[in-house]
């Protein structure tokens, strides 16, 4: 069973059909939308600040969500993909965005919809990310925009192939 624990009088709240690994970790003021996934040695942090996640948000293995004492807050829109090893930390994420492996979202960084965060990408701080565009590179910059084949092809679908991939887990429990 994950670890889900209340801190500072705020315990986290799940919408329907979620699925936590067992060793997955959600802490204090944390609110998740509808057939949510947090995978495995997947931390989110709501100790210091809220953290939001909306509808069919996947966390992958080793990601972690913060955010900043009295500062910032995290907010993640709908359909959205936080990659294996990512951080994304005290930022605004709206819909319909891929967060790429092992990239770094820090703190007020505002990513709009249909867009990516290319694998070991680093947004730094006050970064704001252009409505479908692909940002790489450290720091992370505009590298291109979205075509409709590669929002189709990424962006959509690993946001529904995530929620196939817990529903295997969700079959053996």
């Amino acid at each position: 069973m994950a670890l889900v624990k209340a801190c500072r009088g705020k315990s986290p709240q799940f919408g329907a059909d979620n699925w936590l690994a067992e060793n997955a970790t959600v802490v204090g003021d944390v609110v998740t939308g509808k057939d949510c996934s947090i995978w495995f040695n997947a931390v989110i942090r709501g100790d210091v600040n809220s953290i939001v996640l909306g509808d069919l948000v996947n966390v992958q293995d080793g990601a972690v969500i913060h955010c900043t004492y009295e500062k910032t807050k995290t907010f993640i829109g709908d359909r959205v993909s936080i990659g294996h090893n990512a951080l994304v930390h005290g930022c605004t994420v709206e819909s319909d965005v891929l967060i790429g492996m092992g990239s770094i979202v820090m703190d007020n960084c505002y990513i709009e919809s249909g867009s990516i965060i290319a694998a070991g990408a680093v947004l730094l701080e006050g970064t704001r990310v252009e409505k479908g565009s692909v940002y790489a590179g450290v720091p992370a910059k505009k590298v291109k925009a979205i075509s409709p084949e590669l929002f189709e092809g990424e962006v959509q679908r690993i946001a529904q192939n995530y929620k196939k991939y817990s529903s295997w887990f969700k079959d053996e429990e």
